[in-house]
């Protein structure tokens, strides 16, 4: 059964960030909270982790559209190919925050992923998350959990991801109540921003 901890985002506790890094580092799932809905994510460089994620979504690793959850844009920059001024400026003034950023992937890509012309990049503006990446030394592969589920107690009680989620994954953070409006996707791999969901990220960024 899952591990559950309780994490406060305004002051993540270090020890409590470190027993999350670890379960990651051993390649254990996590749902974690962001500034939209909750997570499941894991190390972005473990393939077994990455396989149980594809597996509990019910698809192909290869045909999958994980996010990655980087601290900074210069975290951004390891996975993603050169971007001009205009898309930076974007970059810039939207994160962090709840939107996902499509863009052209480079040669970095973990080979699960070697085939994807683009990759979705997250800056959540959430210290818990950032927190998590920061300490781990690399992204992690997220996906939000409530796809498959439209009851919205699931995306929002720490407690009731819980008991839903407990044998499914490693560790459940309880960093209070997440929100049900998911991130809002823009793709940037073209150059011109094309706004593939609108979530709960304001388009004025644009």
């Amino acid at each position: 059964m899952a591990q559950f901890i309780k994490i406060y985002p305004e002051n993540p506790n270090e020890a409590a960030i470190a027993k999350v890094v670890k379960v990651l580092k051993e390649g254990g799932l996590i749902i974690y909270p962001t500034d939209t809905v909750y997570g499941l994510g894991c190390d972005i460089t473990n393939t077994k982790a990455l396989e149980r994620i594809a597996k509990i979504k019910g698809i192909k690793l290869e045909k999958a559209n994980f996010s990655f959850v980087c601290s900074d844009l210069s975290n951004i920059s390891d996975y993603v190919k050169q971007i001009d001024t205009s898309t930076f400026k974007i970059l810039k003034r939207a994160l962090p925050g709840p939107y996902t950023f499509i863009l052209p992937g480079n040669n970095n890509l973990p080979k699960e992923f070697k085939k994807k012309t683009t990759v979705g990049i997250r800056v959540p503006d959430n210290e818990i998350a950032l927190e998590i990446v920061r300490q781990l030394g690399n992204p992690i592969v997220s996906t939000s959990i409530h796809d498959e589920d439209e009851v919205l107690e699931y995306t929002t009680d720490p407690e009731l991801i819980f008991e839903k989620w407990q044998n499914l994954v490693d560790l459940v953070i309880d960093g209070g109540y997440g929100d049900n409006y998911a991130s809002t996707v823009i793709d940037l791999s073209e150059g011109e921003p094309v706004v593939i969901r609108e979530g709960k990220g304001s388009l004025d960024v644009l």
